[in-house]
């Protein structure tokens, strides 16, 4: 009975056994296997139980897709310092819950059985891009052009508009290499927007290859299908847009909160591009050091 009530629960039903059968407390203890200390010491709880709780039903109304692993690493960001187990205990208690998983993916094979070893290695190793279509409050079609780092799973941009063309996709990648130079490879879908002649050309002419996916086989895309996914999920289905310029600014923000808030579990649930720590400034005027830049982590595929 120990493992599966509270301490409450248990003394509850210890004296609930005693007045049902008037028997004594020693008797009631012993045919329910309960040591008889439970029946004295009244647990006093950790004095921020209330608070925490608090917080984690705050954290869980806002993140709804969230569950207690991604909401623990939240609170730890927050300071808490808190094991896994005593949120998740929380979690239960307060029957929080979130709805059923995402189908897991495929492993990337190809038509004729071989795998793809195409496989990240580094940062701008290999980037990839998914169009994802939705809708503004007066049915009016939108669309999202996704462009990701399959190694750091960072999301580098979300063109989103009316309509997208190659030149779109031109557009997007040209503002990127020269942010972060050209990546060794870009993989995307093979139809007729990505397989365009024009962008086929600018991508070979700036140094990049190419890496398109067999037709009818989106799990080779596993990683941009994997965001696209979660964008639709934590954003997309609970997101009314009125408008295609209110639309742009909630989806940045998301954009913003993914890269350097959201807890990803397969980097140990820490965000893809944390935001880095500026150094105060130097009281004496002298020159301050340069903006440390967070260590890449390392990537378990």
């Amino acid at each position: 009975m120990g493992k599966l009530l509270s301490p409450a629960r248990r003394r509850a039903c210890i004296e609930h056994v005693r007045q049902k059968f008037r028997i004594s407390e020693r008797l009631a203890c012993r045919v329910l296997g309960q040591h008889r200390s439970t029946q004295r010491k009244v647990p006093s709880g950790r004095a921020d139980e209330n608070v925490l709780t608090a917080d984690i039903i705050a954290l869980a109304s806002q993140y709804g897709r969230y569950g207690y692993r991604r909401i623990t690493a939240l609170l730890r960001e927050a300071g808490w310092a808190v094991n896994v187990k005593r949120v998740e205990r929380i979690w239960r208690r307060e029957g929080l819950k979130v709805p059923q998983k995402q189908p897991k993916k495929g492993r990337l094979w190809l038509n004729d059985g071989s795998c793809i070893r195409l496989r990240p290695e580094r940062s701008n190793h290999v980037w990839s891009y998914d169009f994802v279509e939705a809708r503004t409050h007066d049915g009016r079609k939108f669309r999202m052009l996704n462009l990701i780092d399959e190694f750091s799973r960072e999301c580098l941009a979300i063109r989103v508009d009316r309509r997208l063309r190659s030149t779109d996709v031109i557009d997007v990648l040209s503002d990127l290499f020269i942010l972060r130079g050209v990546p060794d490879h870009i993989r995307s879908d093979n139809g007729p927007e990505f397989i365009a002649k024009a962008v086929r050309e600018w991508i070979v002419a700036v140094g990049a290859k190419t890496a398109y996916i067999e037709p009818g086989s989106p799990w080779e895309n596993g990683y941009c299908e994997s965001f696209n996914s979660k964008l639709r999920d934590e954003l997309l289905n609970g997101e009314i847009f009125y408008s295609l310029a209110e639309a742009k600014i909630i989806i940045e923000s998301w954009r913003r909160h993914y890269n350097t808030k959201r807890p990803h579990s397969s980097l140990g649930y820490r965000p893809p591009a944390p935001e880095a720590i500026q150094w105060p400034a130097s009281p004496s005027g002298a020159a301050s050091p340069a903006t440390p830049v967070v260590a890449p982590r390392p990537v378990m595929h």
